[in-house]
Order: C-alpha cells, then sequence, then structure tokens
C-alpha cells in the first residue's frame, strides 16, 4: 500500500530536498546586534531565532562561522535580539545587505551596554551570550535575555522561499 501524500527521496538529491523543504517553512525574522572588538557596531538578519525556556529566559540564533558578524559574536558577550513587523521590511533588506552599509544612518543609536539599539522594531531584547557550540561551519549561540521593550504593535515579518511576506490571519 502506498501513501499517494508521501514522497521518497533518493540519497543524491538529499541536499535539494533539504533546501526546497525549508524554502517552504515560514520564519520569523529577527536582527541582532552588537559591538566588535573595535567598538564598531555590527549586526545582521536572523530567520532562526528561538525561544529555549521561560526561566532562565534563554534564546537562540544559529549563524555561519564565515558571516561578516562571526568574529564580533565570537568574541562579545553583549547582543540586543530585536523582533521585526512588517514595517521594518526595509530594515531586515539593510541589515542583510553588505555589512559597511548597515550602519550608515539614523535608524538605530547606542542602547543598552553601548549595543546597537535598532528604531521602529516591535520588541528588542538585550541578551547576555552564555554559549557558542559549534556545528560543522555554523555555530548555535545561546544567550540569556536580560532587559527590553516594545514598540508599536505590527504584524510579523515572515521570510518563506527568500521573500519577506506577511502573515494571513485564519479564523477558526
Amino acid at each position: 500500500m502506498t501513501d499517494d501524500n508521501a514522497t521518497t527521496s533518493r540519497p543524491d538529491h538529499s541536499l535539494e530536498v533539504f533546501k526546497e523543504a525549508f524554502r517552504r517553512h515560514a520564519a520569523g525574522v529577527a536582527i541582532v546586534t552588537a559591538r566588535d572588538a573595535q567598538g564598531d557596531p555590527v549586526g545582521f538578519t536572523a530567520t532562526s531565532l528561538a525561544s529555549l525556556a521561560a526561566v532562565p529566559p534563554l534564546a537562540t540564533f544559529n549563524m555561519a562561522r564565515t558571516a561578516s558578524s562571526w568574529a564580533a559574536l565570537s568574541e562579545t558577550d553583549q547582543v540586543i535580539v530585536h523582533l521585526l513587523g512588517l514595517r521594518n521590511r526595509d530594515l531586515a533588506r539593510r541589515m542583510a545587505g553588505p555589512a559597511a552599509e548597515r550602519f550608515t544612518g539614523d535608524h538605530w543609536s547606542d542602547g543598552p551596554n553601548g549595543v546597537p539599539l535598532l528604531s521602529g522594531v516591535t520588541a528588542w531584547m538585550t541578551g547576555t551570550v552564555v554559549e557558542r557550540v559549534p556545528v560543522h561551519g555554523n555555530a548555535v549561540v545561546v544567550v540569556r535575555i536580560g532587559t527590553g521593550g516594545v514598540g508599536e504593535d505590527d504584524d510579523a515579518l515572515l521570510y518563506h522561499d527568500r521573500r519577506y511576506l506577511r502573515p494571513v490571519h485564519l479564523e477558526d
């Protein structure tokens, strides 16, 4: 008996299947900011942010150790995690673009501990890095959440199939 909804994959297509499957998986969009060893602001757009625990408040994000922000994240203990709404789509694009252009402009200021705080986000939280777990050429970064704030409410900004989208609210 076969299941018409089941799909099979040959081993030689596993990377293609992996990529296609995760393109179909929508994720919320966040930005992580920090300072490098010279005190310069760094940051990146992340779709891997997840809540790890409520007590103590822990969150995780993943990043490639070849990313432009990795050197700073591998050395600093202080970050700010910014949660984005629809109105922050251009900010998400900016922080995913060339590193030299991410902090050009007035869309940020010094936040707690001198970490860059982005303007107009739906929420932000300070974090202290408590663990960096290397996994192949990547890392899982665990942060303990400290203080934070919420901005104007907005629909979540989602990333799906290489595009930013808005959620559709479904009624029961």
